[in-house]
């Protein structure tokens, strides 16, 4: 029997597939996990998602199912030291999974001890980040993985996880507890599904009753005499991330500035932060003022070679600067659009005088014919149809009520008269 001192999470980590929460798209039916594990063999991987989603847990149920020696490293605690140590073990224990939780915080050096392993087959590695592995895994070791993306738990699904908790587990189940609202549960643990069950644990705990009924405002009471503090790789991490990034979206340079401190006095990753102004100056500024996006690339840059504590000046110069820029969504809402209207009209024909003809035979059947080339025109521009037949005219691209966009608009409106109605 577990000790009711294990966290609830831990008491209800699944075992195998059929009891894990989520990720259909990776382990249900027709998975590509699940596919694998019934062949016998698995590639070496990383999974990317955000916390409480199950990447550990899955790491856990591969290595039992197909009966392999596993051995895990946390990047926060572990060096080249103990990544080679863990390689010659390995040698004598064929077919080893090495678990690397957090494989973001692996600086390149501790990736490249694992590159010549993974090549060979001493180990397969399953890597876990919460990060963009494009950004944070070597190119060799990439090209090496498969990388497998799980997404958000569902409203649904983690209302069943707080059902099936209380139903299942050995000490909650000894209590009559019945959940009456489930809101504060939900915010509170953000989608994360190991946050929700210890959150559970806490309600229930700091209830000291055999009967409980849980509302939410009891939840946030006992929330309340429980809140962490910043923690990098904890529960705070997304928090304060949103409430920099929304600051800086709302033109805030004092609140930016807080939420900002708030990240480097906890040790934040300088990368991240800078990664998320980087993101922010494309998505919310964007062509309102282009250079937002330069100064936040160099930002990026500047804070990989430099590192604390002088990243910080350059960290809050960039921050001050987005969160004082106009700000305008225009590419990020056309993009979006674009893609949804791909994805409702699929694979359109493109026009044939704006197909390429490199053969005499594509010039014989009309690729390329009637194209007119803007820079034989005056001004660089002239007339024509670019879009497929069926999305003529369709407009994607409203530009923002800015200076520089007020300009776009006016550019616009004088090429194409009324046709896209600027």
């Amino acid at each position: 029997m577990n000790s009711p001192k294990i966290p609830l999470a831990e008491r209800m980590r699944p075992h195998s597939l059929d009891q894990f929460a989520g990720q259909k798209h990776l382990v249900g039916e027709k998975g590509i996990l699940r596919r694998y594990l019934d062949s016998g063999m698995i590639p070496s991987m990383i999974l990317w998602g955000p916390p409480g989603v199950g990447k550990t847990t899955l790491a856990n149920i591969i290595a039992s199912q197909l009966k392999l020696p596993f051995t895990a490293l946390s990047a926060i605690n572990a060096g080249v030291k103990d990544v080679r140590e863990v390689i010659e073990k390995a040698k004598t224990r064929p077919g080893t999974i090495l678990f690397i939780d957090e494989i973001h915080r692996f600086s390149k050096s501790q990736q490249d001890a694992l590159l010549g392993a993974v090549e060979k087959g001493i180990v397969t590695l399953i890597g876990a980040t919460t990060e963009n592995p494009s950004f944070e895994v070597i190119s060799a070791l990439l090209s090496r993985s498969q990388v497998y993306v799980l997404q958000h738990l569902s409203k649904e699904e983690l209302i069943d996880l707080v059902n099936k908790a209380i139903r299942e587990d050995e000490w909650l189940k000894k209590k009559n507890i019945q959940v009456q609202e489930y809101d504060a549960l939900l915010m509170l643990s953000g989608g994360d599904a190991r946050k929700l069950l210890n959150l559970l644990d806490i309600v229930v705990e700091g209830a000291n009753a055999d009967a409980l009924i849980i509302t939410d405002a009891f939840v946030q009471e006992m929330a309340q005499q429980h809140i962490a503090m910043y923690d990098k790789s904890g529960e705070m991490h997304y928090d304060i991330i949103s409430a920099f990034i929304k600051s800086m979206r709302g033109s805030d340079p004092n609140a930016a500035l807080y939420w900002l401190a708030r990240m480097i006095e906890g040790g934040e990753d300088p990368k991240f932060i800078s990664r998320r102004m980087l993101i922010l100056a494309s998505e919310d500024i964007g062509n309102a003022n282009p250079t937002a996006l330069i100064m936040a690339n160099t930002c990026f840059q500047s804070v990989q070679v430099i590192g604390y504590p002088e990243s910080n000046i350059i960290l809050s110069q960039t921050a001050v600067y987005l969160a004082t820029s106009p700000k305008s969504n225009s590419s990020y809402m056309a993009i979006w659009e674009a893609q949804e209207l791909v994805k409702q009209t699929g694979n359109l024909p493109v026009p044939l005088p704006l197909r390429n003809a490199p053969t005499k035979l594509m010039k014989e059947l009309g690729y390329g014919k009637n194209y007119k080339y803007a820079h034989d025109y005056d001004q660089n521009f002239v007339p024509q149809e670019f879009m497929p037949e069926q999305l003529q005219s369709k407009k994607l691209f409203e530009p923002g009520n800015n200076a520089r966009e007020n300009e776009m608009r006016k550019n616009l409106r004088n090429w194409w008269g009324d046709k896209y109605g600027y």
